[in-house]
């Protein structure tokens, strides 16, 4: 086995490695899968350590941590098998916390990148009998055919434990170690260098934003902190930041719609004109996002697996990333051509879609700053068969769910997911309400399942009528942002610290963080340094728009007093 050792992020990873530090602490759970396995009745503890242990000690990933330093580039170090801490939680009262409350907080707790293991376990027993085991992973380490693969061996292995045989798994051939390394090859490069060329041109024909008409401006200085999550009914509850009232509208709502019928007639679509069950839903996606934006080209972030045939298919990390789909909407058509239009287009996304996404973070950055203002890829569909899960739905039911927070820190201005269940197609919805109040959210997830239930000849210009959605709200204009006090010292600290984390020679203010010369998958460490200085305000999300620098230092706060004096190993700064 082997031993300590390192190596670059994996394309897929640098995605989530963004992701996860877009989200501030205690919303990290959003980047957390948890996995639950029924166990055989004869199966022991012991045998359920076993087979964990087993699983950490065959995959590199499941024992790998995260680190900002050192060199310039975050890396991911290997440590040598251990055996991983499992936590038995009965289900009897016996005074100990419950297996709800303890894979609650398992599932909820942040992974500390740099000393946790991507993977925490626990075994829920009855009677000193195992029953379950519940797996929570870090998504930086899993995919979700990763999760599928883990499922499958450990189901394998506790079969073996159960017939008293030996569990028969084939060799690992390849780790995420293994899978840098080629990413870095000449071969890999080329293939990255042509999916970069198709995203350029791609974000070129994009809208700056698509939700130009309907976006509601933001009051200045009122971005949340902290999003308190209580349930919401369609008109909204007020929200606070923690420091003060931010609208009397939540900052996102989020629901979902569960329709049996949906099941059949997506398959029976599909069937019929010989495409995935997945394409017709995005098409459907397509239709009633044209409908609500009035745009004639719709795009959207699908995700691709990225595990073509060959050697590395079969490694054990995230390898998944979004793709950008785009569709001409712009002659009205038929929902039957439109279909075709989106295979086609979905197709050749696929097909670009290896790449490394923080160098297309960057494309977009560049993108804004010709533009003179930021362009959005602001919208995700995600299409998952969920085949072990059943809605038990007689009829189709939608419903409101919490605020979701954590996604409210992502900039994203929607979230589609559908779900295939193995008796239903449920459908959830995120949306910032910026962009789209209540009402329109609950006639776009009707609509949806009508356009699904019609298709045919229905066309683009039918289903606005049908789905009647709320007329744009006239726009209002916005105070000026405030300055800080402290710009000129927090121009001098910004400066200094993506002059020294891009290893740069000087560094222009009236150019963006990227036009600078700053590498996206260096934003983490460029925060982390602003942070250790005494300085908050920036993000992820800030730092990859195309503002000047001097325009984001405006937005750095101090967070030490004045006279205090930081010192590192490679400058000193003072703080005004």
């Amino acid at each position: 086995m082997s031993a300590a050792k390192n190596a670059n992020l994996c394309w897929g990873q640098r995605y989530m490695w963004l992701k996860y530090h877009r989200l501030p602490p205690g919303e990290r759970h959003d980047t957390h899968i948890v996995l639950r396995l029924a166990i055989p009745h004869d199966v022991t503890v012991a045998n359920c350590r076993a087979a964990i242990n087993y699983l950490t000690r065959r995959h590199e990933s499941l024992r790998t941590t995260y680190h900002l330093d050192p060199g310039p580039e975050p890396r991911q170090q290997v440590h040598p098998p251990a055996a991983l801490p499992i936590l038995l939680v009965t289900t009897e009262r016996d005074g100990t916390p419950g297996p709800a409350e303890i894979v609650e907080r398992l599932g909820t707790t942040d992974f500390r990148l740099d000393a946790d293991w991507p993977i925490r376990a626990c075994v829920i027993t009855t009677g000193g009998t195992p029953k379950q085991i519940v797996l929570v992973l870090n998504h930086l380490a899993v995919d979700a055919w990763t999760v599928r693969e883990i499922k499958r061996e450990l189901t394998v292995q506790c079969a073996g434990f159960s017939s008293r045989r030996p569990a028969a798994l084939e060799p690992v051939r390849n780790q995420p170690s293994d899978l840098a390394r080629h990413e870095s090859s000449a071969e890999a490069t080329a293939v990255a260098a042509r999916s970069l060329a198709y995203w350029g041109t791609e974000i070129a024909r994009l809208p700056a934003d698509p939700f130009a008409a309907r976006r509601a401006p933001t009051p200045p200085d009122r971005e949340p902190v902290a999003l308190d999550g209580r349930p919401i009914t369609p008109n909204g509850t007020p929200l606070t930041s923690g420091r003060e009232p931010l609208t009397s509208e939540p900052v996102a709502r989020s629901a979902t719609l569960t329709s049996p019928s949906l099941l059949d007639a997506v398959r029976r679509i599909a069937a019929a004109d010989q495409v995935w069950p997945s394409l017709v839903h995005v098409t459907a996606y397509t239709v009633m996002m044209a409908a609500y934006t009035g745009l004639g080209t719709v795009a959207h972030l699908s995700f691709s697996g990225n595990r073509e045939p060959g050697p590395y298919a079969g490694v054990m990390t995230c390898m998944f990333a979004p793709m950008l789909v785009t569709v001409d909407c712009h002659d009205d058509p038929t929902f039957a051509e439109l279909l075709r239009r989106v295979a086609e287009r979905f197709e050749l996304a696929r097909t670009h879609s290896s790449a490394p996404y923080d160098e297309v973070v960057e494309l977009v950055s560049r993108e804004g700053s010709r533009r003179g203002r930021p362009v959005c890829l602001g919208s995700e569909v995600n299409f998952i068969k969920q085949r072990s899960s059943e809605a038990r739905a007689r009829r189709t039911t939608f419903a409101w769910k919490t605020v979701p927070t954590a996604w409210a820190y992502e900039e994203m201005d929607t979230y589609f997911r559908i779900d295939e269940w193995r008796d239903a197609v449920v459908v959830g919805f995120h949306a910032r309400s910026s962009i789209m109040g209540a009402g329109d959210m609950e006639r776009f997830l009707r609509g949806y399942e009508t356009v699904l239930l019609t298709g045919g000849d229905l066309r683009i210009s039918d289903v606005t009528r049908l789905a009647d959605f709320s007329a744009p709200a006239p726009h209002s204009s916005t105070a000026p942002e405030r300055r800080p006090t402290f710009a000129p010292e927090a121009e001098q600290a910004l400066a200094e610290v993506v002059r020294q984390v891009n290893g740069l020679g000087e560094v222009d203010l009236s150019d963006s963080y990227t036009l600078a010369g700053g590498r996206a998958l260096r934003i983490p460490r460029v925060l982390a340094l602003l942070a250790a200085h005494g300085w908050a305000g920036a993000s992820v999300h800030h730092l990859t728009g195309p503002q000047s620098l001097r325009a984001l230092a405006r937005k750095l706060t101090p967070e030490i007093t004045p006279e205090a004096v930081i010192e590192s190993p490679r400058h000193v700064l003072t703080q005004p």
